[in-house]
């Protein structure tokens, strides 16, 4: 193998396809990362068995040829070398070593067989749609911070993507809160399986589509998921456990409303929360006409008060809220006010930007 390739390129492509890799693994292929020179490109490739990326950049390929190499080590090397520097990898008859140059410096990097590096084969797929990269990262954005790490309720550990009443929705929760997103629902969607996309998955695809604003593709099945972003593509596995039905836990009948203009809500909640306890983090609202009182009382810090003007008209109520859950939630708001649809103060509350939002949030109460 002998090829050259542009330092920026090759270091993009490797800033995608190496945070994959684990720092730590039992299997040593899975600490490389696989190179193949062809076709005038190089293709680079990293797994971790649950999820495989791979990117194609432009080369000058002199001879064809196949290897892994150390992932980490590869990108570090990568990241400190000249800007606009070129970069040649070559690997000759000599078994177990790559030699990389760039300028004055050269590295020998060690191999492992591309035999022994596997393969995630994505099998048949049963649905195909496209989406513009745009929504598809909306949809994670407003729901991935609700997705659960409590690994023994595993069917948590993602985002419920399904399509309903024509929409695309995304749907997470941790038990304490529900984050819920929809857009339109691409043509080929309709249909598919309802899919858990793990974790893993879900921050790798924020990452990837931070900067992107072209069409992706994504193929399913019900175990298996491949989306296409430009010259990448990812193959996951998807969690194989049933979404429990969400919709039971959004309420429908919650008939007092309050509105109160959102950033001046979450600096509230964020001043009276500081004086909260680590492990409670729990602010009382206490709502009267016209008012807001948030509250909070810690024994061992003291106590912080503080009132604010809402838009609430309905009959007082007393309940308590997690500050850090309220303030994740607003954080995702996107208007000038929040509206929040209460019951009692043993209920869930409902949170949007408006009436009708395309984007929902329940969150559960805390005992003050």
């Amino acid at each position: 193998m002998k090829v050259t390739v542009e330092q920026a390129a090759l270091l993009k492509a490797l800033g995608h396809v190496h945070r994959v890799v684990e720092r730590r693994n039992t299997i040593p292929v899975l600490a490389n990362v696989l190179i193949r020179a062809q076709d005038r490109q190089l293709s680079l490739k990293a797994t971790d068995l649950d999820i495989d990326i791979v990117e194609a950049i432009p080369a000058e390929v002199a001879q064809a040829g196949t290897t892994t190499v150390p992932a980490h080590v590869l990108y570090d090397i990568v990241r400190k070398l000249s800007d606009g520097a070129q970069v040649s990898l070559e690997q000759d008859g000599q078994a177990g070593q790559v030699t990389l140059r760039s300028g004055r410096s050269r590295f020998s990097l060690q191999t492992l067989p591309e035999s022994d590096f596997p393969d995630l084969a994505p099998g048949e797929m049963s649905h195909s749609f496209e989406i513009a990269a745009g929504e598809l990262r909306v949809l994670i954005e407003k729901t991935q911070f609700a997705i659960s790490t409590e690994e023994t309720r595993y069917y948590l550990n993602g985002i419920y993507l399904h399509v309903t009443d024509g929409k695309l929705r995304a749907v997470a929760t941790d038990g304490h809160r529900l984050a819920l997103a929809d857009a339109t629902a691409p043509t080929g969607a309709v249909g598919m399986p309802g899919v858990i996309v793990p974790r893993k998955t879900v921050a790798e695809l924020q990452k990837l589509l931070s900067d992107s604003d072209q069409i992706v593709k994504i193929e399913l099945s019900s175990v298996k998921m491949r989306i296409g972003i430009g010259p990448i593509m990812l193959t996951s596995k998807l969690i194989d456990g049933t979404f429990p039905d969400y919709q039971r836990v959004i309420p429908q009948r919650n008939d007092k409303f309050m509105i109160v203009e959102r950033d001046e809500f979450a600096r509230s909640v964020d001043r009276v929360s500081t004086i909260s306890s680590e492990r409670g983090r729990a602010v009382k609202f206490s709502l009267g006409e016209g008012k807001l009182t948030l509250s909070v009382h810690n024994p061992d810090a003291g106590q912080a008060i503080e009132e604010l003007s809402v838009d609430y008209e309905a009959s007082p109520l007393e309940i308590g809220f997690n500050a850090r859950y309220l303030l994740d939630i607003i954080g995702q708001l996107e208007g000038d006010t929040a509206l929040l649809k209460l019951a009692d103060s043993g209920s869930p509350t409902l949170i949007q930007d408006r009436e009708g939002a395309p984007s929902l949030y329940v969150l559960m109460p805390m005992r003050v």
